[in-house]
């Protein structure tokens, strides 16, 4: 699990930040939650709901994590500070990514794409999302916030 840097005094400027569901399943499933950058205005795409939802349901079928924890995130994803974006041109730019990175699926792409019309960075813990998106646009880890 990451942690972050306490969180920022409050004259610092808060940042607009794409989200992917790698960095949201890890603060759902830390001591700190989202604490550490919930100073930040973070958004993705809808999918991020479905996918961290998915995720954490198959960690607990899996017996990775004990029920306790599982509802524990569960209760943090239901509060994250997490705003919807959905650009009408989303699922056109999401497309036009995947052609781009060579991708089949446009799942990751979604969020990239969001990061590109929004003109912000991307913060993933995924490193071959970060390294791919790169390419692109600035893509932050949650430490170097």
């Amino acid at each position: 699990m990451w942690s972050l840097p306490s969180a920022a005094p409050a004259e610092s400027t808060d940042l607009l930040l794409v989200t992917d569901a790698s960095t949201i399943i890890e603060a759902c499933l830390s001591e700190g939650g989202f604490a550490p950058i919930e100073h930040h205005d973070l958004v993705a795409p809808r999918l991020l709901w479905s996918e961290v939802s998915s995720v954490l349901h198959e960690m607990l079928w899996r017996k990775e994590i004990a029920p306790t924890l599982a509802r524990t995130a569960f209760d943090r994803f239901a509060s994250a500070p997490v705003a919807a974006r959905h650009p009408a041109t989303l699922s056109r730019e999401a497309w036009a990514v995947a052609d781009e990175l060579g991708w089949a699926k446009t799942y990751d792409a979604e969020y990239v794409a969001l990061a590109r019309l929004l003109h912000c960075p991307l913060v993933t813990l995924d490193a071959r999302l970060a390294r791919t998106a790169s390419r692109f646009l600035t893509v932050l880890s949650p430490q170097e916030l």
